[in-house]
């Protein structure tokens, strides 16, 4: 059975462990404040009898690491290599997540962009046009969440095993775990 690394990765604060336990079943603790994860986390999804490793980075800006949380989110994503990218971006502050999204675009792994926090946004006026997103992303799939409620997370996981079934045959034999 193939196991898959897929890493979360986004700046502070934008609901990446809510995500990470949404889709794994952990406890992870969550905070609502900047570099509450201070290392990498992993939990297991399970998706169409695939187990996929699930890892929760610290938060980071920028692949330009400047702290040991940021550091440790670098590392796993350039030297790890994960087989892909869910970049989750905060949907009321989007323009301001966006410049890490620019850096992982450049990594040569499949990416899917979680736009959580939906809710807030909306309730600020703010519209998010997703499919154009998705657009400017190289078509990468971009999902709206509210993670905190659970809403996205069944999209995110269809997002996970279609991203899955497309790229199963580009994986590097070396980063396969039997």
């Amino acid at each position: 059975m193939t196991t898959w690394t897929i890493a979360l990765a986004g700046n502070p604060n934008v609901g990446k462990s809510t995500v990470f336990n949404a889709l794994t079943g952990a406890r992870q603790h969550v905070g609502n404040w900047p570099g509450k994860t201070v290392e990498k986390k992993a939990g297991t999804l399970l998706i169409k009898s695939k187990h996929i490793t699930v890892v929760d980075l610290p938060g980071t800006y920028s692949l330009s690491a400047y702290s040991l949380e940021e550091e440790i989110a670098r590392d796993f994503i350039v030297l790890d290599r994960p087989h892909a990218l869910i970049n989750v971006v905060d949907a009321a502050n989007l323009e301001r997540n966006l410049y890490l999204t620019t850096q992982l675009l450049e990594i040569d792994r499949p990416l899917i962009m979680v736009v959580n926090m939906f809710d807030v946004a909306e309730a600020r006026g703010l519209q998010i046009d997703t499919q154009r997103l998705s657009t400017l992303l190289n078509g990468a799939p971009v999902i709206p969440m509210v993670a905190s409620q659970n809403c996205g997370i069944a999209e995110l996981k269809t997002a996970i095993a279609t991203m899955l079934k497309q790229h199963q045959r580009h994986v590097e034999p070396e980063m396969i775990l039997v």
